[in-house]
């Protein structure tokens, strides 16, 4: 008998889906994948690239997420820089979430997730968890559920937008970064800047 492929395990997004909402909800920063062995399962599906990238934050997996978001980090790929924005989140890098967050706030994935709310409200999640990290403030449970609740609605909104179809080519949802997002990743890898040190 042939040993299970990623494919064979889980076929769909919905039957991975499924399985990564059973896993506790992204909020601080990982060590590491919440379970290693789902990233090649995630990969297999070839899903459009921002539904694959919510899996990886879903499964805490935020190199394989920043990968594919790096590649989504400017208009009109509203989605991805949604996306990049949680990751930063979940990694404790609170005010390049608050600039990504700032950068998609008129959206409509972003309108759709946070309502009435808008931006003061997504700005005020961030500060909550923040707090919880460097100050033990708030409880780890409602957070947790509000940083799910959150993801889970850029999923159904991606879901409905792009499907949950193979993407075999996805090039079609890269963008190129204009001058000034060029410029600040390049001062992110070389010059110093951000979260990272490389």
């Amino acid at each position: 008998m042939a040993a299970p492929t990623p494919k064979t395990t889980y076929p769909t997004f919905s039957a991975i889906y499924t399985h990564i909402l059973t896993l506790p909800p992204p909020l601080t920063p990982p060590a590491k994948p919440t379970s290693p062995a789902l990233t090649p399962h995630i990969s297999a599906l070839s899903l459009h690239p921002t539904l694959e990238a919510a899996l990886h934050i879903l499964n805490n997996d935020l190199p394989s997420a920043h990968f594919l978001v790096r590649h989504m980090q400017a208009p009109p790929a509203h989605e991805g820089m949604f996306l990049h924005g949680i990751l930063h989140r979940i990694e404790g890098d609170y005010e390049n979430a608050r600039a990504w967050y700032g950068n998609v706030a008129g959206s409509a994935v972003f309108e759709e997730v946070w309502g009435g709310g808008g931006e003061e409200e997504a700005r005020g999640f961030i500060g909550r968890v923040e707090g919880f990290v460097k100050r033990a403030e708030g409880e780890k449970e409602v957070l947790g559920e509000e940083s799910l609740r959150e993801i889970k609605a850029v999923v159904e909104y991606c879901r409905r937008k792009f499907g949950e179809e193979e993407v075999l080519d996805a090039t079609g949802a890269w963008v190129k970064p204009g001058e000034e997002h060029r410029r600040m990743g390049e001062e992110m890898v070389s010059g110093g800047e951000g979260f990272r040190k490389f």
